[in-house]
């Protein structure tokens, strides 16, 4: 597996935004380092070519006739490589450098196949949906049940209008569509890691939902839940502006029933949904979250930092370099252990061949500080690897469905 080719390019006419992409893939095809020939070609667009996505597709398919299988969708800012192309026309292509029999190009037209005993196996997937897609969480849990590792990764199409996802494999026609779940799922053979990052600082201690109706949280550690939120943001019904302002700031951090919200380190825990606070019931002392509530789940009151997105992006992305990069002795010490001189040579270690981000619209623009600073942190920890993604309306990881995160995936090589 060679580097993945990835073009990307803004104008106001996609024409010539596809032109300029394309343009980009063929010289790096040409490279030695880069994979000359490869068959899958991931596309994002932002939602200012949203009525055009079929022609672009067929345009892109046209000038890269060798690459027969396509997936991606839209949003309201892409990324791709070190650059950020927030709420302005513009598309990203990566070329990814796997062999056929390793994926599977899937849509509502083209189901997943459910995994036979001897047949095609799927480990992962990569995931692009409509947030309004009925029965949405169900319809991710039984995708998830098709892959061996039960591990999705992804995320909800973003625009302001319609959100076209592509999906076509092969010569079918067509390939642009609306609405349900798309994308590409990844056999086992397939090397591919992700990790998630969160972008919410915890504000409070945390706490247990001990009743709850639905959406709405009743009781938290045995204390009436709306009486022990005033208390952790230090606000009172009596200063009801006051008060308001603070708790549209808020955020809540979600867990599983029996699992901490927070780590020992006092930062949200990798699994840990975010999720709005959507209302507040004073005659049953409730708050209502946008989420179904069980009995049991942690919950910690959170808010957006920039400060610690920054940090956890960072982390993950030391994370991947560390599981990349093989552990080895000192030179000194392989000498006078190894019977052979050539047994000292250092072991190669594994590299990235190209990269997949989605991070959350609620992360895009100047949240990280300046144009493009997201894309710099990864570029500064990782290298100046191939990489494309999205910003989505929700992050899918595992087969849950996120908010204010990032979801970083890198395909390896030797």
């Amino acid at each position: 597996m060679k580097l993945f080719p990835c073009g990307h390019a803004t104008h106001p006419q996609w024409r010539m935004a596809a032109g300029l992409a394309i343009a980009q893939l063929r010289a790096q095809m040409a490279l030695p380092g880069y994979a000359s020939a490869p068959r899958l070609g991931l596309l994002y667009i932002t939602d200012h070519y949203a009525s055009e996505a079929q022609a672009i597709l067929d345009h892109v398919r046209a000038g890269l006739p060798g690459v027969t299988d396509w997936a991606g969708t839209t949003g309201v800012g892409i990324c791709a490589h070190q650059a950020e192309y927030w709420d302005e026309p513009a598309l990203a292509i990566l070329l990814c450098d796997l062999p056929a029999e390793h994926y599977r190009v899937f849509s509502g037209l083209a189901p997943l196949p459910v995994p036979a005993t001897g047949g095609w196996q799927a480990r992962t997937a990569l995931v692009h949906a409509e947030p309004q897609t009925p029965e949405l969480a169900e319809l991710m849990a039984e995708l998830a049940e098709r892959t061996s590792d039960g591990f999705l990764f992804g995320g909800l199409a973003s625009a302001r209008g319609q959100a076209p996802q592509f999906a076509v494999r092969g010569s079918a026609a067509g390939g642009c569509f609306v609405g349900g779940l798309s994308g590409v799922a990844f056999a086992p053979e397939l090397a591919c890691m992700t990790r998630l990052t969160q972008g919410c600082q915890p504000v409070s201690a945390p706490h247990t939902i001990t009743r709850m109706d639905d959406l709405v949280a009743l009781e938290l550690d045995g204390e009436p839940a709306l009486e022990v939120m005033l208390r952790d943001l230090d606000i009172t019904l009596d200063e009801p502006q006051k008060a308001i302002a603070v708790v549209r700031k808020t955020l809540v951090g979600l867990s599983l029933p029996q699992q901490p919200a927070v780590d020992r380190t006092g930062h949200l825990q990798q699994d840990v949904r975010v999720r709005h606070i959507v209302g507040l019931d004073p005659m049953r002392q409730g708050v209502a979250l946008a989420e179904h509530l069980q009995a049991g789940m942690g919950l910690v009151f959170c808010r957006r930092d920039p400060q610690a997105a920054r940090a956890d992006l960072t982390r993950i992305c030391a994370e991947l370099r560390e599981a990349l990069e093989p552990d080895s002795l000192s030179l000194e010490a392989a000498l006078l252990q190894a019977p052979e001189p050539t047994q000292t040579t250092p072991t190669a270690g594994r590299r990235i061949a190209g990269a997949i981000y989605v991070s959350c619209t609620g992360r895009g623009g100047g949240h990280f500080g300046g144009t493009s600073a997201e894309m710099q942190i990864i570029r500064h920890a990782l290298g100046d690897v191939p990489l494309v993604g999205f910003y989505a309306a929700g992050e899918i990881a595992g087969h849950q469905l996120y908010g204010y995160t990032g979801v970083l995936t890198v395909f390896t090589t030797d």
